[in-house]
This record gives C-alpha cells, sequence and structure tokens, in this order.
C-alpha cells in the first residue's frame, strides 16, 4: 500500500487525474472503475480539463461504476447514471456502448447483480478502480459487516450513508434505503486500486485503515491484503496517522 500525501482537496484531486491520465494513455482500451460522490468530483474536473486541453481520448476505455440506487431510473437526475453524465460523461468522447452501471429499475435485481458481475469478467476485469471511503469504512456501497467475500449485491444502506448523501438531494427522506454495489471481492479483483480520502471528517476512518485490523466491521480495511494499492489522501485526512 502506497500513500501520497496531498497538501489539499485541490491536489489530490489532481494527483489522482494525472494518475489516471498515466494509465490511459499507457493503456488506452483499459478497463476502469469509478466512484460517484463528494470525493471523485474535483478528479473529474480535472479529467475533463485535460481532454478539453490535451486531447486525451477515451473513445476505447470502458467503465464500470462500483453502484446505483435501487429504484432510480438513467434519467433520474439523483442516479448516479446522471451524476456520471453530469460531472464526466457528457464532457468527453467515451462511446455510451462503453459505459455501464448497475441498472437499480431492473425487473429482477438478483439477475441484475449477476448480469453486472458477468459482464466486468467478460470485459477482463477492472484495470484500476477509483474509490473513495465512507466516515465508517464503507467502500462502494458496502457497510460495516459485509462480508469480504460478497460479489455485486443489493445493500440496505447505513443510516450514516444516507445522512452523508443527504447533501444530493432535498430532503433525506428521498435518499433511498438501497442500493446495488460491486462487492468487496469485486473491488479486489481489480488489478490496481486508487483510493482518495480528503478532509478531517475522514481522519479517524484513515487511521483505522492505516493502523488498524483487517475486519468486516471496517469494510476498507480489506485493502491491505490487495497488492496494489495507492491511496492519495490530503493532510487534514492524514494529521496524526502514523504512515507504514
Amino acid at each position: 500500500m502506497r500513500i501520497i500525501e496531498a497538501h489539499d482537496y485541490e491536489h489530490m484531486s489532481e494527483l489522482a487525474a494525472n494518475y489516471l491520465i498515466d494509465k490511459i494513455h499507457t493503456n488506452p482500451s483499459m478497463v476502469l472503475g469509478l466512484a460517484t460522490g463528494g470525493t471523485p468530483q474535483g478528479t473529474y474536473k480535472h479529467l475533463i480539463q485535460d481532454h478539453q486541453r490535451n486531447h486525451t481520448t477515451y473513445k476505447e476505455i470502458t467503465t464500470y461504476n462500483l453502484d446505483e440506487y435501487v429504484g432510480f431510473s438513467a434519467d433520474n437526475p439523483n442516479s448516479y447514471h446522471a451524476f456520471m453524465y453530469e460531472k464526466l460523461f457528457g464532457k468527453i468522447d467515451i462511446p455510451s456502448a462503453n459505459i455501464h452501471l448497475p441498472n437499480g429499475t431492473a425487473i429482477d435485481l438478483n439477475d441484475e447483480c449477476k448480469t453486472y458481475e458477468e459482464s466486468i469478467k467478460e470485459s477482463g476485469g477492472i484495470d484500476v478502480q477509483l474509490l473513495g471511503m465512507g466516515s465508517n469504512g464503507h467502500i462502494g456501497f458496502n457497510e460495516p459487516g459485509t462480508s469480504f467475500e460478497a460479489t455485486t449485491q443489493i445493500v440496505h444502506l447505513a443510516q450514516s450513508t444516507r445522512e452523508a448523501n443527504a447533501r444530493f438531494f432535498h430532503d433525506i427522506n428521498e435518499v433511498p434505503h438501497e442500493a446495488i454495489t460491486m462487492g468487496i471481492a469485486t473491488i479486489m479483483k481489480s488489478k490496481e486500486i486508487l483510493l482518495l480520502v480528503a478532509g478531517e471528517a475522514k481522519n479517524e476512518a484513515m487511521r483505522k485503515l492505516v493502523e488498524g485490523e483487517v475486519d468486516e466491521s471496517f469494510p476498507a480495511s480489506v485493502l491491505n491484503r490487495h497488492s496494489h494499492v495507492t491511496i492519495i489522501a490530503d493532510k487534514k485526512a492524514l494529521s496524526g496517522v502514523t504512515v507504514r
């Protein structure tokens, strides 16, 4: 596990974008795992700027997003489909056929989970998976207590996660209680993982990740078992953390 310290959120976002851009230039047909939420937005902004200025192309890139809310169609403005098109996909040259997110309105959600898992395998697996981390250690929507062996699944969202995501809605009552998410085992099959952590609110989670035990009560701790993890975290997230 390699930890890179950034000065602040903006610097973290720039470093993360440069990391991904270098990977894309090396492998223009790579499979890229993407995340939503507040943490990666700055990274996406820098990817768009690079695409506009330097013409980095995404025409052969394939993407898989970590998750989607159950019950939200792709055209729902609060869906992760809509988020990704607003924050990234609609501003780069990636073909829509290369973009994959779980279908939160599938008639058979369990079958959708299996189909999504198989699609990732058929694409050759994820080359680089971008992750954020919740204050309770969740990665994707894999909440504390999730089995490390879990593959793509339907999950019940913890109240703390719903509260954290309420800022994207008018009211917390609008935040769904369930989502489809890549499982921890699915994430761990990625060839590389890039974890972004920013802000004082994530300091305790960062400490647990670096100094704590590997345990299902803190999902992100499983990353200590992966052979190729890079963490880019800002000074506030790393404050007081003992880096091995």
